[in-house]
């Protein structure tokens, strides 16, 4: 058995995000999209998410690089105090300095853990069934995130989350010279996919057996589809995509994925993808079937 679950990252990002998602699962094959709960184009992505009944819509939960939901009083150990002001507070913009908090054990669980919630609440609250929950930039594959995480989600009935661990064969990088620093960071964590495993299943929650394009994210184009699609393995897999047009306000954002979000959603609205999976005997589905 093969299946597949092709997931939008960044759903209500900017006005340009939420057209590319809405697109490429109208006309292309993205099943599911995770929702930023303080993203800038939020009510349109909700407004949309309403309008495509068979689109899986889940929580985007962004612990770093954003904005939160709570207040800094209620999560002072997630918020960045230089770059906060009386108006507005503010996640810290680097993965490597929230990683070192975590391996440092310096970020509350609680405060993850309301935080989580608060997020998935504010969708649940604008009429969104929350299908399943996943990270902005895979924060949950650390244990220290991971486990709050799981325990606000249950809370919130939420019981489907993204495996952000990505099998890795060395053949993905060869010639691509700009994949190796992401592959060595995967590589990095991957000791970390049994305990992520063993916590999800002791909390009740189900997740596919792994993802597929964290390596080559912003670098997702038809060769590395097509090499991915005819290697795919047996079991249930998500594949990450970031799909949208590079409108203003992207190009003003703090993200490294602009023109490549346009690529992608070619890449993933051409009618002989599908021919591409169904060849490989690969069914598409959405987290909404996962379980």
């Amino acid at each position: 058995m093969r299946r597949l679950i092709v997931n939008a990252d960044d759903f209500g990002l900017t006005a340009g995000v939420n057209r590319g998602v809405l697109e490429s699962h109208m006309s292309g094959i993205v099943t599911s999209a995770t929702l930023m709960a303080t993203g800038r184009a939020f009510e349109e992505a909700v407004q949309m998410a309403h309008s495509a009944d068979r689109l899986s819509v889940g929580c985007h939960v962004v612990l770093v690089d954003g904005i939160p939901v709570l207040g800094r009083y209620r999560i002072p150990t997630l918020i960045d105090s230089r770059a906060s002001n009386r108006e507005q507070s503010f996640f810290r913009k680097r993965v490597s300095n929230f990683a070192a908090r975590v391996l440092l054990k310096r970020l509350s669980a609680k405060d993850i853990e309301a935080e989580t919630a608060a997020q998935i609440r504010k969708l649940q609250s604008a009429g969104i069934d929350v299908s399943h929950v996943d990270t902005h930039k895979h924060t949950h594959l650390w244990p220290h995130v991971l486990r709050p995480l799981l325990t606000a989600a249950g809370s919130c009935g939420v019981r489907r989350i993204r495996n952000p661990f990505e099998p890795a064969p060395l053949r993905i990088i060869a010639g691509r010279p700009g994949l190796w620093r992401r592959y060595a960071q995967t590589r990095a964590v991957s000791g970390l996919a049994q305990e992520f495993q063993r916590s999800v299943r002791e909390s009740g929650f189900t997740t596919p057996d792994g993802t597929l394009g964290i390596i080559v994210t912003g670098k997702l184009g038809d060769g590395l589809f097509r090499w991915m699609m005819d290697k795919f393995p047996e079991g249930t897999w998500e594949l990450v995509c970031h799909p949208g047009y590079c409108d203003t306000e992207l190009v003003g954002s703090l993200t490294r994925l602009r023109e490549s979000r346009e690529e992608e959603l070619q890449l993933l609205t051409r009618p002989a993808i599908r021919d591409l999976l169904k060849r490989n005997g690969i069914e598409l589905i959405s987290y909404r079937d996962l379980g």
